[in-house]
C-alpha cells in the first residue's frame, strides 16, 4: 500500500514559527546552509510516524526557543486521507486523529511509516545494545499491532518487579506475581525477534553487498539472554538478583550481534565499514517495511550523501528507484547538490533558510 504526508504544518516547533506545506508523492531535497531547518521539517514528519524524535531528545527540546509548546500536524494519503494533530507543552499533550483524540498507540502507529537514514544510525553499531534491540522493535511495531502494547507491558512489570527487588525484603508472594507476567510477556517478545532476524539477515546482507561493493560478508544473530527457559533461568539467577537488586536475565538484555567475515563490527570494523553497515541496516528496515505492506514507507534521508563516495550513493538507487516506480516518497537534505543524478530529473528542490521552507525556482 502506498502512503505518503502531503501536507505538513508546523507552528513553534524547532525553529520554524510557522509552516504549512503540501508536498506531492515522489523525492523532495532540501538544500540550504546548516542549522537552517532542513533536519526540523524530516524530525517532524519522524515525529507523526512514530511520536518520537530520531534526534533522540525529549518533546521539550522540540519547543521554539521562548514559547510555551509546539504543535505538528498533517495530511497523511494511505488508504484513505487521515488528519493528524499533536501538541506539546509542559501542562498539555494532545494527540488526535481525524478529530478523534487517540486513546491507544495501536490505533495510530502504521497511519505513516518512515525510515530515516541519519547520522545518529552509527550508535545502531557503535552503540549498547539497547539501541540494537530498538532497531528490531521498531520494525515489530510497524509490522505487528501487539507487539508495542506487548513491549510496554514487559517494560511495566518489569519496572515493578525491580522496584520489588530493592526492598530490604522483598515480598515473595507479589515477586512471584511479577515473574509470572514478565516470563508471559518476555517469551513472546523472543518468539517475535526469533523470527524477524532470519527474515531480516539475507536482505542486510544484500544491502551491505551493495553498500560496500562486495567488500565483506556480513551476518546478523539474535543473542537472546535467555537460552532455553525463561522461567527456569530467571528462578536459577535468583540469588544474583538479590545482590545485584536487578531482574538479569529477559529481552531488556538481549543482543543483535552484527558479523563482518564472522568478526564483530562494532570491535573491529573500520568507521568506513561502520558507516556502511549502518545504512545497510535502514535500507534492509525500508525493504522488510515494503515487502510486508506491499508500498514503501516514507524515506528521510538526513545529509548522509555527501559521506558516501560515488559507488556507495549508487547502492541507493535500486531503492530509490522502487519507490520512484511505486510512486512513494522520499525527502532528502543536503548542503549543496549530491543527489544521485540518475534521478535528478524527477527532483522536486526546496531552498530552506533561517526557518523558511520555499520551492526552489
Amino acid at each position: 500500500m502506498r502512503m505518503h504526508l502531503s501536507h505538513l504544518r508546523l507552528r513553534d516547533f524547532r525553529n520554524y514559527a510557522r509552516l504549512d506545506v503540501d508536498f506531492a508523492p515522489g523525492f523532495h531535497l532540501l538544500l540550504g546552509d546548516n542549522a537552517q531547518g532542513k533536519t526540523n521539517v524530516l524530525e517532524a514528519i519522524y515525529l507523526l510516524a512514530t511520536l518520537r524524535s530520531f534526534r533522540g531528545v525529549g518533546s521539550a527540546q522540540m519547543v521554539r526557543h521562548g514559547q510555551k509548546g509546539c504543535f505538528a500536524g498533517g495530511t497523511l494519503v494511505g488508504q484513505g486521507d487521515h488528519e493528524v494533530k499533536m501538541y506539546w507543552s509542559a501542562r498539555e499533550r494532545s494527540l488526535s486523529l481525524d478529530g478523534r483524540p487517540v486513546r491507544k498507540l495501536t490505533d495510530y502507529l502504521g497511519v505513516l511509516r518512515t525510515v530515516v537514514f541519519c547520522t545518529e544510525d552509527l550508535q545502531l553499531i557503535k552503540g549498547t545494545a539497547r539501541s540494537r534491540r530498538r532497531f528490531l522493535d521498531l520494525l515489530l511495531s510497524q509490522t505487528h499491532r501487539a507487539y508495542l502494547p506487548l513491549l510496554q507491558r514487559y517494560a511495566q512489570t518489569l519496572r515493578s518487579r525491580n522496584a520489588m527487588l530493592k526492598r530490604p525484603v522483598p515480598d515473595p508472594l507479589a515477586l512471584e506475581g511479577f515473574s509470572r507476567e514478565l516470563i508471559s510477556a518476555g517469551e513472546e517478545i523472543i518468539r517475535l525477534r526469533h523470527e524477524l532476524v532470519p527474515k531480516l539477515s539475507p536482505l542486510a546482507r544484500l544491502a551491505y553487498r551493495r553498500v560496500s561493493n562486495e567488500a565483506e560478508e556480513l551476518r546478523i544473530e539474535y543473542a537472546p539472554s535467555v537460552k532455553r527457559d525463561f522461567a527456569v533461568e530467571l528462578a536459577q539467577s535468583h540469588v544474583r538478583e538479590r545482590a545485584y537488586r536487578s531482574t538479569l536475565i529477559g529481552p531488556h538484555r538481549d543482543e543483535l550481534q552484527l558479523l563482518l567475515n564472522d568478526r564483530s563490527a562494532a570491535q573491529f570494523g573500520s568507521e568506513g565499514q561502520k558507516r556502511t553497515l549502518a545504512i545497510a541496516l535502514k535500507m534492509t528496515q525500508a525493504e522488510y517495511l515494503t515487502g510486508i505492506h506491499g508500498g514503501p514507507p516514507v524515506l528521510l534521508i538526513d545529509d548522509i550523501m555527501g559521506e558516501l563516495d560515488v559507488k556507495r550513493r549508487s547502492a541507493f538507487l535500486p531503492l530509490l528507484e522502487r519507490i520512484h516506480q511505486s510512486r512513494g516518497q522520499v525527502f532528502m537534505t543536503a548542503t549543496e547538490e549530491n543527489w544521485p543524478q540518475e534521478l535528478g530529473r524527477d527532483v522536486q528542490r526546496w531552498v530552506v533558510d533561517k526557518g523558511v521552507l520555499r520551492k526552489a525556482i
